[in-house]
This record gives C-alpha cells, structure tokens and sequence, in this order.
C-alpha cells in the first residue's frame, strides 16, 4: 500500500493530499529516510512524521485496505 493511503487509512493524518503533502515537504520519514507518497509500506517499518510540535514515530504493524475507527490505531504502534 502507498504511504499516503496507508497515513489517511490508519488515521495518522486525516486526508490523503494532507498526506500527499507531508511526504513532498520531507516531513515523513520511514526507517530513517524522507519517503515519497508512493512508497510501499509494509510490516516493520518505522514511520516518522514531523509535524506540528511533536515527531510522531510508529512501527507499522499490519497493512489492511480499510480499517474503522476502532481497528485503526491496531495498525501500527507509537514508538519512542
């Protein structure tokens, strides 16, 4: 899944283009390096978004097309 998708999906930033965005001004990094839009997420991976006062950092659990509201945040897990 793209990383875009996957941030709107999992409720990390909530539209695609807010998305979309973060990754063309280099706010979103996976697995220490800047990541495109268009990058495939999958397990493991360490996503890093720099945005607003606080880096948010979370490891990719699982990769799913649609998640609810309740089953977003089982997704990924916030990291130091």
């Amino acid at each position: 899944m793209r990383l875009d998708k996957y941030l709107k999906v999992s409720r990390l930033i909530k539209r695609r283009t807010v998305a979309n965005e973060a990754c063309d001004a280099k706010r979103v990094l996976v697995n220490g390096k800047e990541a495109r839009a268009s990058y495939e997420v999958k397990p493991e991976d360490i996503i890093e978004i720099r945005m607003g006062q606080t880096p948010l950092k979370v490891k990719v659990l699982t990769v799913s097309e649609h998640a609810t509201k309740e089953t977003a945040s089982e997704m990924y897990r916030a990291i130091d």
